[in-house]
């Protein structure tokens, strides 16, 4: 079967590589319909996180269920599932929080590389999320949805949950990618009366005010800090940092209200911060690897279903298999804001 590959910064290859099989009891082995490539992938991809030469990479995906193990009863072979990137056992104390990004029994061999047409899913039984029908009943927007619900779509809505985004408050979405566009989703599904974007970019400021933006920001640094806070008379409710880098923390951290709460799911690419400011205003900060299948099961996919939101919008350029590299390099240059990869019909 073909799979991606990375080899070093800035070169992705499609391999030819054996069928994944069945290893485990808990296992799924699915055929891929559509994947994507994400703003994380870019890390190794421009060489600013070490990978292994030859590693299989990709983390979203919807699919066809080709196969079980022995004690996966919830999905059935033929069942069309989200494949999240998360693999929670539904059953441990994370899982049971509401934290499955956070699965305290995922096994050690768990393998990725979802950039391909099968995948093997470890903790199937509860981890993937049933889709009613096959993918040949929705509409390529339709499909498009529901494989944000993979990962970028969960991710800005867990942004917006873990700060407590709640009905009338303002909110402030730190980063204009696709998580961050997924967050100004998230905020106005949750009741967000303004929401704030932070976005230097025509094509994604647009998007943004589609998804429920009412205001854009395009500073940065202090000027943003001191424009928001002229907005707000004092700052937002609530943040969504969706970047991960030093300035969107600290920036947060300044435009938020004594008392704000931010949710952080910008990976993070320092080591340490300084969290003397949260404690000098009040400030809380929560956030984490975000919630898939709790939050997909609880909300989400019956948002798309029902059309009350169209994350799928995110994908503005799409690619095949034997087309990876230009796939990574269109979100890389910027010119796509997330790179959409069709594998197979079902």
């Amino acid at each position: 079967m073909k799979a991606t590959a990375f080899m070093e910064p800035g070169k992705v290859e499609i391999h030819e590589v054996a069928k994944p099989e069945i290893q485990l009891s808990g296992d799924a082995i699915i055929k891929i319909v559509r994947a994507c490539v994400c703003g994380s992938d870019l890390w190794f991809f421009r060489g600013i996180n070490k990978m292994p030469s030859g590693s299989r990479v990709g983390h979203e995906a919807i699919g066809i269920v080709e196969e079980v193990g022995s004690e996966v009863t919830n999905v059935k072979p033929g069942d069309f599932v989200i494949v999240p990137f998360t693999h929670g056992c539904g059953h441990c104390a994370a899982c049971l929080a509401g934290f499955d990004g956070d699965c305290m029994d995922v096994p050690e061999n768990v393998n990725n590389g979802y950039q391909a047409e099968y995948l093997r899913y470890v903790n199937a039984n509860w981890g993937l999320v049933p889709v009613p029908g096959k993918p040949s009943d929705y509409s390529d927007d339709m499909l498009n949805n529901l494989l944000t619900l993979a990962d970028v779509m969960a991710t800005g809505y867990h942004a917006a949950a873990t700060a407590e985004v709640k009905e009338g408050d303002t909110v402030v979405v730190m980063g204009d990618g696709a998580v961050g566009l997924c967050g100004v989703i998230a905020s106005k599904l949750r009741g967000a009366k303004r929401i704030i974007a932070m976005s230097r970019h025509e094509d994604r400021q647009k998007l943004a005010k589609e998804f429920g933006a009412t205001d854009i920001v395009a500073e940065r640094g202090d000027d943003a800090v001191k424009k928001v806070l002229e907005m707000t008379n004092g700052g937002a409710d609530a943040v969504l940092e969706c970047v991960g880098n030093e300035l969107a923390v600290e920036t947060a951290v300044k435009v938020g209200r004594p008392g704000a709460v931010i949710g952080r799911v910008g990976i993070p690419q320092t080591p340490t911060m300084n969290t003397n400011d949260l404690f000098w205003r009040n400030t809380g900060l929560r956030g984490g690897i975000a919630a898939v299948t709790t939050h997909d099961n609880a909300i989400l996919l019956d948002a798309v279903l029902n059309g009350k939101i169209n994350p799928g919008k995110v994908f503005t350029e799409t690619f095949d298999l034997d087309h990876i590299e230009d796939a990574y390099e269109a979100m890389d240059q910027r010119t796509a804001i997330k790179s959409l990869l069709k594998v197979s019909e079902g």
